[in-house]
Protein backbone atom coordinates (compact mmCIF):
# COMPACT_ATOMS: atom_id res chain seq x y z
CA UNK A 1 0.00 0.00 0.00
CA UNK A 2 1.03 3.62 -0.42
CA UNK A 3 1.61 5.96 2.51
CA UNK A 4 3.24 9.32 3.17
CA UNK A 5 6.65 9.50 4.85
CA UNK A 6 9.42 11.93 5.77
CA UNK A 7 12.46 10.58 3.91
CA UNK A 8 16.10 11.49 4.55
CA UNK A 9 18.58 11.55 1.67
CA UNK A 10 22.38 11.51 1.66
CA UNK A 11 23.85 14.98 1.65
CA UNK A 12 20.48 16.72 1.81
CA UNK A 13 19.57 18.61 4.99
CA UNK A 14 16.26 17.86 6.63
CA UNK A 15 13.57 15.54 5.30
CA UNK A 16 11.49 15.29 2.14
CA UNK A 17 7.79 14.54 2.62
CA UNK A 18 6.76 12.11 -0.11
CA UNK A 19 4.73 9.06 -1.07
CA UNK A 20 6.29 5.64 -0.46
CA UNK A 21 5.18 2.04 -0.79
CA UNK A 22 4.99 -0.12 2.34
CA UNK A 23 4.67 -3.90 2.21
CA UNK A 24 1.95 -5.98 3.82
CA UNK A 25 3.07 -7.53 7.13
CA UNK A 26 4.93 -10.83 7.00
CA UNK A 27 3.93 -13.62 9.44
CA UNK A 28 5.89 -12.09 12.35
CA UNK A 29 5.06 -8.45 11.55
CA UNK A 30 2.44 -5.87 12.50
CA UNK A 31 1.14 -3.02 10.35
CA UNK A 32 0.37 0.08 12.42
CA UNK A 33 -1.42 3.22 11.25
CA UNK A 34 0.69 5.89 12.89
CA UNK A 35 -1.18 8.54 14.89
CA UNK A 36 1.88 10.33 16.24
CA UNK A 37 5.66 10.03 16.53
CA UNK A 38 8.08 11.86 18.78
CA UNK A 39 11.06 13.71 17.34
CA UNK A 40 14.20 12.46 19.10
CA UNK A 41 17.81 13.66 18.93
CA UNK A 42 18.82 10.14 17.88
CA UNK A 43 16.73 10.50 14.71
CA UNK A 44 18.67 13.66 13.88
CA UNK A 45 22.06 12.05 14.60
CA UNK A 46 21.35 9.22 12.17
CA UNK A 47 19.64 11.35 9.52
CA UNK A 48 22.59 13.77 9.49
CA UNK A 49 24.97 10.97 8.50
CA UNK A 50 26.90 11.23 11.77
CA UNK A 51 26.24 7.51 12.31
CA UNK A 52 26.61 4.94 9.52
CA UNK A 53 23.25 4.12 7.95
CA UNK A 54 22.01 3.32 4.41
CA UNK A 55 20.16 6.13 2.62
CA UNK A 56 17.53 7.05 1.61
CA UNK A 57 15.84 6.24 4.89
CA UNK A 58 12.71 6.64 6.97
CA UNK A 59 13.58 7.23 10.61
CA UNK A 60 11.30 7.71 13.61
CA UNK A 61 11.33 5.51 16.71
CA UNK A 62 8.79 6.98 19.15
CA UNK A 63 5.65 5.98 17.31
CA UNK A 64 2.10 5.25 18.44
CA UNK A 65 -1.04 4.35 16.59
CA UNK A 66 -3.64 1.71 15.79
CA UNK A 67 -2.96 -1.82 14.56
CA UNK A 68 -4.36 -2.29 11.04
CA UNK A 69 -3.14 -5.80 10.22
CA UNK A 70 -1.09 -8.59 11.77
CA UNK A 71 0.87 -11.50 10.37
CA UNK A 72 -0.25 -15.09 10.93
CA UNK A 73 2.21 -15.66 13.81
CA UNK A 74 1.26 -12.56 15.81
CA UNK A 75 -0.80 -13.16 18.97
CA UNK A 76 0.02 -10.17 21.21
CA UNK A 77 -2.18 -7.63 19.41
CA UNK A 78 -5.04 -7.60 16.93
CA UNK A 79 -6.41 -5.10 14.41
CA UNK A 80 -8.00 -2.15 16.20
CA UNK A 81 -5.68 -2.23 19.22
CA UNK A 82 -4.05 1.06 20.24
CA UNK A 83 -0.31 0.68 20.74
CA UNK A 84 2.88 2.58 21.32
CA UNK A 85 6.08 1.35 19.71
CA UNK A 86 9.48 1.08 21.38
CA UNK A 87 12.86 -0.42 20.50
CA UNK A 88 13.12 -3.96 19.16
CA UNK A 89 14.75 -6.89 20.95
CA UNK A 90 14.97 -10.58 20.14
CA UNK A 91 13.35 -12.03 23.27
CA UNK A 92 15.56 -15.13 23.12
CA UNK A 93 19.08 -14.13 24.22
CA UNK A 94 20.34 -14.20 27.80
CA UNK A 95 19.90 -10.45 28.22
CA UNK A 96 16.26 -10.52 27.09
CA UNK A 97 15.52 -13.54 29.24
CA UNK A 98 16.74 -11.71 32.36
CA UNK A 99 14.73 -8.53 31.69
CA UNK A 100 17.59 -6.56 30.09
CA UNK A 101 15.96 -6.10 26.68
CA UNK A 102 17.76 -2.77 26.19
CA UNK A 103 21.02 -4.73 26.03
CA UNK A 104 19.74 -7.45 23.72
CA UNK A 105 22.68 -9.27 22.10
CA UNK A 106 21.26 -8.46 18.66
CA UNK A 107 20.28 -4.84 19.41
CA UNK A 108 22.38 -3.29 16.58
CA UNK A 109 21.15 -5.82 14.00
CA UNK A 110 17.50 -5.35 14.89
CA UNK A 111 17.51 -1.57 15.32
CA UNK A 112 20.28 0.13 13.35
CA UNK A 113 20.75 -1.56 9.96
CA UNK A 114 17.79 -0.17 8.01
CA UNK A 115 16.78 -3.65 6.93
CA UNK A 116 15.03 -6.78 8.13
CA UNK A 117 17.34 -9.57 9.24
CA UNK A 118 17.10 -11.09 5.75
CA UNK A 119 18.41 -7.85 4.20
CA UNK A 120 15.11 -6.63 2.75
CA UNK A 121 13.32 -3.35 3.44
CA UNK A 122 9.61 -2.94 4.07
CA UNK A 123 9.57 0.47 2.33
CA UNK A 124 10.37 1.54 -1.21
CA UNK A 125 9.86 4.46 -3.57
CA UNK A 126 10.07 4.83 -7.34
CA UNK A 127 13.88 4.64 -7.20
CA UNK A 128 14.00 1.42 -5.15
CA UNK A 129 14.35 0.34 -1.50
CA UNK A 130 14.18 2.94 1.26
CA UNK A 131 15.73 1.96 4.59
CA UNK A 132 13.12 0.95 7.14
CA UNK A 133 13.10 -0.96 10.45
CA UNK A 134 14.76 1.90 12.35
CA UNK A 135 14.38 0.70 15.94
CA UNK A 136 12.14 -1.94 14.36
CA UNK A 137 9.55 0.66 13.26
CA UNK A 138 10.49 3.73 11.10
CA UNK A 139 7.45 5.75 12.18
CA UNK A 140 8.13 9.04 10.38
CA UNK A 141 5.33 7.82 8.14
CA UNK A 142 1.60 7.30 7.95
CA UNK A 143 2.09 3.54 8.41
CA UNK A 144 4.84 1.39 9.86
CA UNK A 145 5.84 -2.25 10.04
CA UNK A 146 6.82 -3.42 13.51
CA UNK A 147 6.98 -6.53 15.73
CA UNK A 148 5.47 -8.07 18.84
CA UNK A 149 8.51 -7.23 20.99
CA UNK A 150 8.17 -3.57 19.93
CA UNK A 151 4.56 -2.89 20.77
CA UNK A 152 2.84 -2.16 24.07
CA UNK A 153 -0.95 -1.88 24.24
CA UNK A 154 -2.34 1.50 25.27
CA UNK A 155 -5.75 2.31 26.71
CA UNK A 156 -7.56 3.96 23.76
CA UNK A 157 -9.13 6.48 26.16
CA UNK A 158 -5.66 8.02 26.59
CA UNK A 159 -4.22 10.52 24.07
CA UNK A 160 -2.67 7.76 21.97
CA UNK A 161 -1.16 10.20 19.47
CA UNK A 162 1.31 11.58 22.07
CA UNK A 163 2.15 8.31 23.85
CA UNK A 164 5.03 7.33 21.54
CA UNK A 165 7.78 9.21 23.45
CA UNK A 166 7.19 6.80 26.33
CA UNK A 167 8.88 4.27 24.05
CA UNK A 168 12.24 6.08 24.04
CA UNK A 169 12.90 9.57 25.41
CA UNK A 170 10.60 9.44 28.42
CA UNK A 171 11.53 5.90 29.42
CA UNK A 172 15.21 6.74 28.95
CA UNK A 173 15.13 9.71 31.32
CA UNK A 174 12.70 8.34 33.88
CA UNK A 175 14.16 4.84 33.64
CA UNK A 176 17.70 6.11 34.20
CA UNK A 177 16.60 7.36 37.61
CA UNK A 178 14.05 4.71 38.50
CA UNK A 179 15.80 1.61 37.14
CA UNK A 180 19.41 2.16 36.06
CA UNK A 181 20.48 4.29 39.03
CA UNK A 182 17.61 3.27 41.32
CA UNK A 183 17.81 6.59 43.15
CA UNK A 184 16.87 6.26 46.81
CA UNK A 185 14.23 8.20 48.68
CA UNK A 186 15.77 11.24 50.34
CA UNK A 187 18.85 11.23 48.09
CA UNK A 188 20.38 14.09 46.10
CA UNK A 189 20.11 13.88 42.30
CA UNK A 190 21.68 16.02 39.55
CA UNK A 191 20.59 16.24 35.91
CA UNK A 192 22.61 18.05 33.25
CA UNK A 193 20.51 19.10 30.27
CA UNK A 194 16.82 19.97 30.35
CA UNK A 195 15.54 18.44 27.14
CA UNK A 196 12.87 15.74 27.12
CA UNK A 197 15.23 13.13 28.57
CA UNK A 198 16.53 15.44 31.30
CA UNK A 199 13.07 16.66 32.30
CA UNK A 200 11.82 13.07 32.32
CA UNK A 201 14.67 12.33 34.73
CA UNK A 202 13.45 15.19 36.92
CA UNK A 203 9.98 13.61 36.99
CA UNK A 204 11.50 10.20 37.69
CA UNK A 205 13.54 11.62 40.57
CA UNK A 206 10.40 13.10 42.08
CA UNK A 207 8.62 9.75 41.75
CA UNK A 208 11.57 8.11 43.53
CA UNK A 209 11.27 10.60 46.39
CA UNK A 210 14.64 12.29 45.95
CA UNK A 211 14.93 15.15 48.45
CA UNK A 212 17.20 17.32 46.31
CA UNK A 213 16.71 17.46 42.53
CA UNK A 214 19.09 19.81 40.70
CA UNK A 215 18.89 20.66 37.00
CA UNK A 216 21.69 22.38 35.10
CA UNK A 217 20.20 23.94 31.97
CA UNK A 218 20.89 27.19 30.06
CA UNK A 219 17.32 27.84 28.79
CA UNK A 220 15.22 29.76 31.29
CA UNK A 221 11.93 28.33 30.02
CA UNK A 222 13.16 24.80 30.61
CA UNK A 223 14.42 25.67 34.08
CA UNK A 224 10.99 27.07 34.91
CA UNK A 225 9.30 23.93 33.58
CA UNK A 226 11.67 21.77 35.61
CA UNK A 227 10.54 23.54 38.78
CA UNK A 228 6.92 22.70 37.89
CA UNK A 229 7.90 19.06 37.34
CA UNK A 230 9.75 18.61 40.63
CA UNK A 231 13.21 20.17 40.50
CA UNK A 232 14.15 21.74 43.83
CA UNK A 233 17.02 23.79 42.36
CA UNK A 234 18.02 24.96 38.88
CA UNK A 235 21.39 26.29 37.77
CA UNK A 236 22.08 28.38 34.69
CA UNK A 237 25.55 27.29 33.52
CA UNK A 238 25.93 30.43 31.40
CA UNK A 239 25.66 32.56 34.55
CA UNK A 240 27.65 30.27 36.85
CA UNK A 241 31.45 30.24 36.65
CA UNK A 242 31.84 27.03 38.66
CA UNK A 243 28.94 24.58 38.33
CA UNK A 244 30.40 21.94 40.72
CA UNK A 245 30.82 24.63 43.38
CA UNK A 246 27.24 25.77 42.84
CA UNK A 247 26.00 22.18 43.19
CA UNK A 248 28.02 21.64 46.36
CA UNK A 249 26.57 24.83 47.81
CA UNK A 250 23.25 22.98 47.61
CA UNK A 251 24.54 19.47 48.43
CA UNK A 252 27.79 19.95 50.44
CA UNK A 253 28.66 16.25 50.47
CA UNK A 254 28.01 15.92 46.76
CA UNK A 255 25.08 14.31 44.99
CA UNK A 256 24.28 10.61 45.26
CA UNK A 257 23.57 10.24 41.53
CA UNK A 258 23.99 12.39 38.45
CA UNK A 259 22.72 11.95 34.91
CA UNK A 260 24.24 13.64 31.87
CA UNK A 261 21.89 14.00 28.91
CA UNK A 262 24.07 16.37 26.86
CA UNK A 263 26.94 14.19 25.65
CA UNK A 264 29.26 17.21 26.03
CA UNK A 265 32.62 16.17 27.56
CA UNK A 266 33.05 19.35 29.65
CA UNK A 267 29.53 18.96 31.06
CA UNK A 268 30.16 15.29 31.84
CA UNK A 269 33.39 16.19 33.67
CA UNK A 270 31.56 18.85 35.68
CA UNK A 271 28.81 16.38 36.61
CA UNK A 272 31.41 13.87 37.77
CA UNK A 273 32.96 16.57 39.98
CA UNK A 274 29.60 16.98 41.71
CA UNK A 275 29.47 13.37 42.94
CA UNK A 276 29.80 12.41 46.57
CA UNK A 277 31.42 9.18 47.73
CA UNK A 278 29.91 5.90 46.44
CA UNK A 279 27.96 7.96 43.88
CA UNK A 280 27.25 7.18 40.23
CA UNK A 281 27.25 9.27 37.06
CA UNK A 282 24.90 7.91 34.39
CA UNK A 283 25.54 8.75 30.74
CA UNK A 284 22.72 8.88 28.19
CA UNK A 285 23.76 11.80 25.98
CA UNK A 286 25.25 10.83 22.60
CA UNK A 287 28.88 11.99 22.35
CA UNK A 288 31.15 12.29 19.33
CA UNK A 289 32.88 9.02 18.38
CA UNK A 290 36.12 8.55 20.29
CA UNK A 291 35.10 10.72 23.24
CA UNK A 292 37.05 9.53 26.32
CA UNK A 293 35.37 8.69 29.59
CA UNK A 294 35.15 11.70 31.93
CA UNK A 295 37.16 12.22 35.06
CA UNK A 296 40.30 11.23 36.86
CA UNK A 297 40.77 7.52 37.57
CA UNK A 298 42.35 8.10 40.99
CA UNK A 299 39.49 10.33 42.11
CA UNK A 300 36.89 7.82 40.98
CA UNK A 301 38.78 5.03 42.75
CA UNK A 302 39.41 6.98 45.97
CA UNK A 303 35.74 7.87 46.45
CA UNK A 304 34.29 4.61 45.14
CA UNK A 305 32.46 6.36 42.35
CA UNK A 306 31.10 4.80 39.17
CA UNK A 307 30.38 5.91 35.61
CA UNK A 308 27.52 3.97 34.00
CA UNK A 309 26.39 3.89 30.40
CA UNK A 310 22.61 3.71 30.05
CA UNK A 311 20.46 2.67 27.09
CA UNK A 312 16.67 3.12 27.12
CA UNK A 313 16.65 3.48 30.91
CA UNK A 314 17.45 -0.24 31.26
CA UNK A 315 13.81 -0.76 30.34
CA UNK A 316 12.01 -4.04 29.89
CA UNK A 317 9.19 -2.39 27.89
CA UNK A 318 6.37 -4.82 28.64
CA UNK A 319 7.00 -4.23 32.34
CA UNK A 320 8.23 -0.64 32.57
CA UNK A 321 6.08 1.19 30.03
CA UNK A 322 2.79 0.13 31.70
CA UNK A 323 4.34 1.38 34.97
CA UNK A 324 5.05 4.75 33.33
CA UNK A 325 1.52 4.88 31.91
CA UNK A 326 0.22 4.29 35.44
CA UNK A 327 2.27 7.23 36.71
CA UNK A 328 0.96 9.37 33.83
CA UNK A 329 -2.65 8.49 34.64
CA UNK A 330 -2.04 9.36 38.31
CA UNK A 331 -0.52 12.73 37.42
CA UNK A 332 2.97 11.81 38.62
CA UNK A 333 4.52 11.78 35.12
CA UNK A 334 2.92 14.72 33.26
CA UNK A 335 5.10 14.34 30.18
CA UNK A 336 2.34 15.90 28.10
CA UNK A 337 3.63 19.25 29.44
CA UNK A 338 6.73 18.71 27.29
CA UNK A 339 4.79 18.05 24.08
CA UNK A 340 3.94 20.32 21.18
CA UNK A 341 2.37 18.78 18.09
CA UNK A 342 3.20 19.44 14.43
CA UNK A 343 2.09 17.84 11.19
CA UNK A 344 4.52 15.23 9.88
CA UNK A 345 4.78 17.34 6.72
CA UNK A 346 6.15 20.12 8.99
CA UNK A 347 9.00 17.97 10.29
CA UNK A 348 11.72 20.40 9.24
CA UNK A 349 9.95 23.27 11.02
CA UNK A 350 9.54 21.06 14.10
CA UNK A 351 13.27 20.27 14.13
CA UNK A 352 14.09 23.99 14.04
CA UNK A 353 11.56 24.75 16.80
CA UNK A 354 12.93 22.03 19.05
CA UNK A 355 16.51 23.19 18.40
CA UNK A 356 15.66 26.77 19.32
CA UNK A 357 13.82 25.77 22.48
CA UNK A 358 10.36 26.65 21.23
CA UNK A 359 9.26 23.20 22.37
CA UNK A 360 10.81 20.41 24.43
CA UNK A 361 9.34 17.39 22.65
CA UNK A 362 7.86 17.75 19.19
CA UNK A 363 5.31 15.08 18.29
CA UNK A 364 4.56 14.72 14.59
CA UNK A 365 1.02 13.88 13.50
CA UNK A 366 0.74 12.21 10.03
Amino acid sequence: MKTQAAVAYTGQPGFKYETVEIEAPRPDEILVRVLGVGLCHTDLVFSSGAAPYPFPAVFGHEGSGVVEAVGADVTKVKPGDSVLITFRSCGACDRCETGDAAYCRTMPLLNYTGRRTDGTSAISNEAGPVSSNFFGQSTFAGHAITYERNVVKVDPSLPVEIMGPLGCGIQTGAGAVMRSLAAKQGSAFLVTGGGSVGLSAVMGAKIQGCATIILVEPMESRRQLAKELGATHCIDPTATADVPAAVRAIAPMGVDNALDTTGIPAVQAAALACLGSKATLGLVGVSAPGTPMPGDVNTVMTFGQAVKGIIEGDSDPDEFIPELIGHFKAGRLPFDKLVKTYRLSEINEAIAAQHHGECVKAVLIP
